[in-house]
């Protein structure tokens, strides 16, 4: 039988999408697979505890974005999109990795304060999956999943919360989200 990449999507609204990601990467590069990340949202200008123990275990994570889509302008988000999905789709086509996670390209693809279709078309995503090279297994994380999205993948799972310590007014813990 044939090795078949699957398609797994993780969304909601609830604190877990990347950390189930993650975890994956850790079973993935824990039996051999090669694995390569990109974070569509999240800027290089930061420091994430997640991407200096994926460099430890020689995973590379790239951040494609400038940060969360209110600290930046519309524009500065629209030419950090145009320039990293090439790079993404590049990656996921190209064969050279088993696993390729696509951390918080729901978001960018719900974006709705500025055009996104032109930097970062639905139909072209939608093409890389079905496309991609068969072992290729492609996760895809985030907010607000297209249901075009959903429909052609092999697993969705919603995140949802119940509780949240935020809710209480704890910030963001260091080691735990970022």
């Amino acid at each position: 039988m044939e090795k078949k990449g699957l398609t797994l999507v993780y969304t909601g609204d609830g604190k877990g999408k990347t950390t189930s990601a993650l975890g994956l990467t850790l079973r993935a590069v824990g039996r051999g697979f090669n694995v390569k990340i990109f974070q569509f949202i999240k800027s290089p200008q930061r420091s994430y505890g997640e991407q200096i123990a994926l460099n430890k275990l020689g995973v590379e994570m790239v951040q494609l974005g400038i940060g969360f889509t209110w600290t930046k302008t519309p524009e500065e988000h629209r030419e950090a999109l145009k320039i990293g999905w090439p790079k993404a789709k590049e990656a996921v086509l190209s064969g050279e990795y088993d696993v390729v996670i696509l951390d918080e390209l729901n978001n960018a693809l719900a974006i709705d304060s500025f055009p996104i279709d032109d930097v970062l078309p639905l139909q072209e995503v939608l093409d890389v999956i079905k496309n991609r090279p068969s072992h290729v297994h492609l996760v895809i994380t985030g907010r607000n999943a297209k249901q075009e999205i959903k429909d052609i993948s092999d697993l969705v799972s919603i995140i949802h919360p119940e509780k949240h310590y935020y809710n209480e007014g704890i910030p963001a813990v260091k080691g735990i989200e970022f």
